[in-house]
């Protein structure tokens, strides 16, 4: 694991709002390939959100962000927000996802993971944590 993932995990744990988005692209490519669904964890602040689904609603199917215990914040289709069950919190994401759609703005800096990374992250705490208890580090 190295230094660049500990930051950037760091600064996602610093929001206190961290969750998991899942990315269904498009349809196959040229060959037919089906792509793959992508994971990430992020930070579920409202503008990190926005950053996300904007800088990827071009070639996207759908996208689903839960909170860590896997319940639904929201999802979108087409790169547009569907499903949104906290109705304060949608309209905070989008008076920041808007701009980025009419291309008023750029996506900012988005905090994330993909999913393996987090893993390898986990884990190695969960080590680190194993071996203190034991006295071993």
């Amino acid at each position: 694991m190295d230094q660049k993932t500990i930051d950037m995990m760091e600064r996602i744990m610093d929001t206190e709002r961290m969750g998991y988005a899942y990315v269904y692209p498009s349809a196959g490519d040229a060959m037919g390939k089906e792509n793959p669904m992508e994971e990430y964890l992020i930070a579920t602040t409202p503008e990190n959100m926005a950053n996300f689904v904007g800088s990827r609603f071009m070639g996207v199917q759908k996208m689903i962000i839960t909170d860590l215990w896997d319940r639904l914040i929201l999802d979108t289709c087409g790169g547009f927000i569907d499903t949104c069950p906290d109705q304060k919190l949608c309209m905070e994401i989008n008076s920041h996802l808007a701009p980025i759609q009419m291309g008023e703005k750029e996506a900012g800096e988005i905090l994330q993971l993909d999913r393996q990374q987090a893993d390898v992250y986990f884990a190695a705490e969960d080590r680190a944590a194993a071996m203190a208890e034991y006295g071993m580090g």
